[in-house]
């Protein structure tokens, strides 16, 4: 697979661009912590951050972030939900559990490029959403088998 780049842009122009009236937020998926630190410590409570990657949800909600755009929400959502809704609460070591007890999900729902695993999943667990469009293509067997080894150990929220 080829490798990936990723573009973010900085703090400095998001902090321009929260001073745009109808720019309400941003969906973060840098991953750099300091940076997203600084873009909430230097924009007003008017303007949202939301992590866009739910690996990092738990730290940015911890950094005053308001919450996630998720690809795991579709098979854990609940859970995900309950994890939010601790540390709001201020459960921070329960809240916490539920984070590190994700992670290995989350790793497998990022294996390869999204939304690839996340559709091979799904399909797996029996909710028919079709194969990627190109250029995306369905997982190789190791992927698949990984993909399919991790789903074993979660508890899918999804009506299925």
């Amino acid at each position: 697979m080829p490798s990936r780049t990723v573009v973010s842009l900085s703090a400095d122009t998001v902090i321009r661009l929260s001073q745009v009236a109808n720019i309400v937020g941003i969906k973060e998926a840098s991953g750099n912590l300091a940076q997203i630190a600084r873009i909430i410590q230097n924009t007003g409570e008017d303007f949202t951050v939301w992590s866009g990657n739910d690996s990092d949800t738990l730290p940015i909600l911890a950094l005053g972030g308001y919450g996630v755009i998720s690809v795991a929400s579709h098979l854990v959502g609940i859970q995900i939900r309950e994890m939010m809704t601790r540390f709001a609460s201020g459960e921070t070591d329960r809240a916490a559990e539920i984070h590190r007890n994700l992670m290995p999900l989350f790793d497998a729902l990022f294996v390869v490029a999204n939304p690839i695993p996340l559709k091979y999943a799904l399909n797996h667990l029996g909710f028919k959403v079709g194969r990627p469009r190109p250029p995306l293509y369905e997982p190789d067997e190791k992927t698949a088998a990984f993909i399919r080894e991790t789903l074993k150990d979660y508890r899918v929220d999804l009506p299925i």
